[in-house]
């Protein structure tokens, strides 16, 4: 099996194939192909919900295939109806083009773009805002049935609720992009989530039927949890990509409490380690589930891959500090700016008492109640225990930081003020 099509052995077993059409293999067996996935830039940042389709074009690059990314500037003003329960808002064309900026960003460290098969970036706003509505009918619409339409199931799962004209015709525009892609670039295969799959069959068929072509589809998996609850979801919402949406620890902290039974599938699909190292890891979480080992070790990947190594390392030693019981002074600068972002901060001038600083972070409710806290052993500044309202503070961290915990979980920061 050639390093190009050998790219489905390797997708299977990391249980990323979903569907795939007949012929895939021997196309890319026979030579490297172009692929695409469409990303809807209704947001700046794209989530972890995306990365599926992401790694999918990663891997198909790694085997010596071609990604585009089509960024969706025409069809994000429409929406796409597939796994929705109503109309998405629209966006403007500005909008839509910000959003492009920042999600090309961010592929730039899954992708590479340069090289003989570099990714490539495409906005179907390009083609699709010229286009007339008379000939995109003439063209277009006259090789799909409205019951060919219907019988999709993004189609069918808002037949009930209600579907507009204008979503009902996304899969079409889905299918031009296809067909656009086939002829300017050469693409001749399009992947997407599971949901996908009655549109990007219904570009092959276009493709087909207008220029004798032959094109393929792959789908991925809808990513889903033990729990049943949608996959990148938290109390806070979406798990984001952006830095300034999601820190960089809260963004390690998602995959570090992953549950168990779910680990496995997610370094299989996030992560590059080997298939060796995977069920290595996975056998570690069948023998000895408290280490953790193996969300560690998915947590570290990809924070490393999306936020960079220092970001990682940051996130990692917050996290060991909040819940392993660390040593605050082991916290780099970095760190403790990174944990005045995750826990109540203050900056405070003057000869500050621990009292003062319980109060003034919401530790305590008053300074009476302060005092009762330290007397009973159950405050701690910068790793010691406070054994009296009246003992000096000590030493601050690096920057002037003095790290502040109340009982076993709830931990503050505080910073001197410079004088």
């Amino acid at each position: 099996m050639t390093g190009s099509s050998a790219v489905l052995e390797e997708l299977g077993w990391r249980e990323l194939v979903h569907q795939q059409t007949e012929g895939l293999a021997a196309a890319l067996a026979k030579q490297p192909v172009s692929a695409y996935a469409g990303f809807d830039p209704t947001a700046s940042s794209m989530h972890v919900g995306n990365l599926i389709p992401v790694m999918g074009l990663m891997h198909l690059q790694r085997a010596g295939h071609r990604p585009f990314i089509v960024v969706g500037g025409g069809t994000g003003l429409i929406g796409d109806p597939s796994g929705k329960t109503a109309e998405r808002q629209l966006h403007t064309l500005a909008t839509v083009e910000d959003n492009a900026r920042g999600i090309r960003k961010q592929l730039e460290q899954f992708l590479d773009f340069t090289g003989s098969n570099g990714a490539q970036m495409r906005n179907n706003a390009d083609w699709l805002v010229p286009l007339r509505a008379v000939d995109f009918m003439r063209d277009v619409g006259k090789h799909f049935t409205v019951n060919y339409m219907l019988a999709k199931e993004s189609v069918q799962s808002r037949i009930e609720s209600g579907i507009s004209f204008t979503e009902f015709s996304y899969m079409l525009m889905q299918a031009y992009d296809f067909r656009e892609l086939f002829l300017r670039d050469g693409v001749t295969l399009q992947v997407g989530g599971s949901d996908q799959w009655g549109n990007i069959t219904a570009g092959m068929e276009l493709i087909r039927r207008t220029e004798g072509g032959e094109a393929h589809a792959l789908t991925f998996p809808l990513v889903t949890n033990a729990s049943g609850s949608k996959f990148g979801k938290t109390e806070s919402g979406n798990v984001w990509l952006d830095p300034e949406r999601t820190s960089p620890y809260q963004f390690y902290q998602f995959w570090i409490n992953i549950d168990d039974r779910d680990v496995g599938r997610y370094l299989r699909y996030f992560t590059l380690l080997s298939r060796q190292e995977i069920e290595s890891l996975e056998r570690e979480v069948a023998e000895h589930p408290e280490t953790r080992k193996a969300q560690q070790a998915l947590a570290t990947d990809v924070t490393t891959r999306v936020h960079g190594a220092d970001a990682s390392r940051v996130a990692e030693d917050v996290s060991r500090l909040l819940f392993q019981k660390g040593d605050p002074r082991s916290l780099s600068p970095a760190g403790l700016n990174a944990l005045s972002r995750e826990v109540p901060f203050a900056e405070m001038s003057g000869d500050v008492s621990a009292v003062d600083a319980l109060v003034e972070l919401k530790l305590a409710a008053s300074k009476s109640a302060a005092r009762r806290l330290i007397e009973q052993g159950g405050v701690a500044v910068n790793g010691q225990r406070v054994s009296s309202a009246t003992d000096a503070m000590g030493e601050p961290l690096a920057g002037g930081y003095f790290l502040i915990k109340k009982g076993a979980r709830d931990f503050g920061l505080m910073r001197l003020a410079p004088r």
